[in-house]
């Protein structure tokens, strides 16, 4: 049942971050730090599509060279401090329906600051939300 499904990982990656500036694109063992949740994403076994949502046109490059797409630039407004998750899964859901007519069935969050997940736990992360009676 899961390999039917239309898994979207979304990775967040804003330009603003004001403790450490440009952190997701900062190099960790000479990687950008939003690479490792890329190469993540498109190695599980059940995740269709990676995206990144950002605000930036150098992190948009960044994504775009490893793989990732990059439909869209996250709107200023959805991009600042304050902005919430549920902001900008919102914003991508209704891009992706307005613009492809494309709705997932899930949605996995890879957030770049987490470099240290493992592919088989996002697979069995995925596993369990989709074999749990409790979820919907």
């Amino acid at each position: 049942m899961i390999d039917k499904l239309k898994v979207l990982a979304i990775v967040p990656a804003r330009s603003g971050s004001k403790r450490i500036p440009n952190k997701n694109i900062k190099l960790l063992c000479g990687k950008p730090l939003l690479v490792y949740s890329i190469e993540q994403g498109k190695a599980s076994k059940y995740i269709d599509r990676v995206i990144v949502s950002t605000d930036s046109e150098e992190i948009k490059a960044i994504a775009l060279k490893h793989g990732a797409e990059v439909p869209f630039l996250r709107p200023v407004e959805i991009s600042g401090d304050s902005a919430t998750d549920l902001e900008l899964f919102t914003h991508a859901i209704n891009w992706f329906k307005e613009k492809e007519n494309y709705t997932p069935d899930l949605i996995v969050q890879l957030r770049p600051t987490s470099p240290l997940r493992t592919i088989e736990q996002i697979d069995k992360c995925i596993e369990l939300l989709v074999n749990s009676s409790m979820a919907d």
